[in-house]
């Protein structure tokens, strides 16, 4: 399953990348995020791993992030990867002025009980998810926080 969504932030690429870039600020925009754990490299460089943990509902979600292409201030790559799923995820920033556009390629590959989960979710419901994720963070990134941590 794939797709792409994109927002405009009302803040220059420089700024956008510096909150983006933080995992400290994950807790601001990504709803459910627990923690943020370096495993193996310096983080946020390509091919550096970290464990992810969300809470979601009643339960917690871990996953590995691994960067795979580091390529700043235009594009930061990676995939995450859980019990039966596997995302590919590559982020591209534009300058539009002094706002930017970011550009999100969205790929999920399912596996096991999560294949059959995914078709009765449906792209759209994957597509919605990812875009608040956009969403809220284009809000942190404004100053307008719709969530914390």
């Amino acid at each position: 399953m794939k797709y792409t969504n994109e927002i405009v932030i009302n803040q220059p690429r420089e700024k956008t990348l510096e909150l983006f870039d933080n995992p400290d600020n994950m807790k601001y925009w990504q709803k459910g995020f627990v923690s943020f754990s370096p495993s193996e490299g310096p983080p946020g460089e390509e091919g550096s791993k970290a464990q992810l943990k969300y809470k979601m509902g009643k339960r917690e979600v871990e996953m590995i992030e691994t960067i795979t292409c580091r390529n700043l201030p235009e594009e930061l790559h990676g995939t995450y990867e859980t019990k039966g799923v596997y995302n590919i995820q590559k982020n591209y920033f534009k300058e539009e002025g002094d706002k930017t556009k970011w550009i999100s390629e969205t790929e999920f590959q399912f596996s096991g009980f999560m294949k059959l989960m995914s078709l009765l979710w449906g792209r759209k419901a994957f597509s919605k998810q990812s875009y608040t994720f956009m969403e809220d963070f284009k809000a942190f990134a404004e100053g307008n926080p719709r969530h914390g941590n």
